[in-house]
């Protein structure tokens, strides 16, 4: 079950090696738990940062797994029971990780699965992450994807275009839709500056829990904010740009395609300190 945490074949900056943990339903996942679900690719998840023991943003993660599985499954498992699997977890763990937790349904893909079927939950630990360092180089790919709203499984097009993109000397792939409008990254949100706000891309895409922690704390610290349909035409009006995910808050990017973009060091430095500014919850 492919979840596409991967920017490159390198070790994220910020890593620390961990013993991993997998768990089905709070319980050490067995061979025979997961080998229905090796080749299986219907199921959504939401990745976390943990620091002590506690993460930011909770409630933007549990909202991603209830609503999510309501859309694929017809139901969701409350709050508490997800709640309790993510501590399990955690207990047998190290204070600092990364934390996946997939929900799935055990009726499996290619059938039809009545309203009794319970979701299932797979949580994965691993080294704590805070993502590249870089400033990055994006090349415009057009993709538009399949239920952008939902953080689900099995997108072979995010690897396929990140590796294309880097076959071409970029780090990663930025997503333009048939209008031509900016979306998101692969496995990124994206934001921009023009000088005084930061602005938000307007077209269908995924949410993510960092860009929604980041947006009520900039709320909070009074630091402007604004959305807008961004298209490459618009880039060379901008004064910066970024990508976020649960690594990080804020990566410069120095260049989408051929157009070069200003660093702007106030810009990252914001969002790191909106996204500090949010209090680390325990599960």
């Amino acid at each position: 079950m492919s979840d596409s945490l991967a920017l490159s074949e390198q070790r994220p900056a910020g890593d620390t090696m961990s013993e991993p943990v997998v768990q089905r339903n709070g319980r050490a996942a067995t061979a025979d738990d997961l080998t229905p679900l090796a080749f299986a690719g219907y199921a959504h998840f939401t990745a976390m940062q943990v620091r002590g023991g506690r993460v930011r943003g909770l409630d933007l993660h549990l909202e991603r797994l209830r609503s999510a599985s309501v859309e694929l499954f017809g139901r969701a498992l409350p709050d508490d029971r997800v709640r309790s699997h993510l501590r399990a977890a955690l207990e047998a763990g190290p204070a600092d990780l990364s934390l996946t937790a997939t929900v799935y349904s055990p009726a499996g893909e290619f059938t039809v699965a009545g309203a009794d079927v319970e979701p299932e939950v797979l949580v994965r630990t691993g080294p704590a992450s805070s993502g590249p360092e870089g400033p990055l180089a994006l090349a415009t790919v057009e993709h538009e994807r399949v239920l952008p709203a939902v953080k689900h499984v099995g997108e072979v097009a995010k690897t396929y275009f990140l590796r294309q993109a880097v076959a071409q000397g970029f780090d990663d792939a930025a997503f333009v839709d048939r209008r031509g409008r900016f979306s998101e990254a692969s496995i990124w949100n994206l934001a921009f500056w023009d000088g005084a706000a930061v602005v938000w891309p307007v077209a269908e895409m995924l949410g993510g829990t960092t860009m929604g922690i980041v947006r009520r704390q900039l709320d909070r610290l009074g630091i402007p904010q604004r959305e807008q349909e961004v298209r490459a035409a618009d880039l060379p009006s901008l004064a910066g740009a970024v990508v976020m995910n649960s690594w990080t808050p804020g990566v410069a990017v120095h260049r989408i395609g051929s157009v070069p973009l200003p660093e702007a060091p106030s810009f990252v430095e914001a969002l790191h300190r909106a996204y500090q500014a949010e209090p680390l919850t325990s599960p």
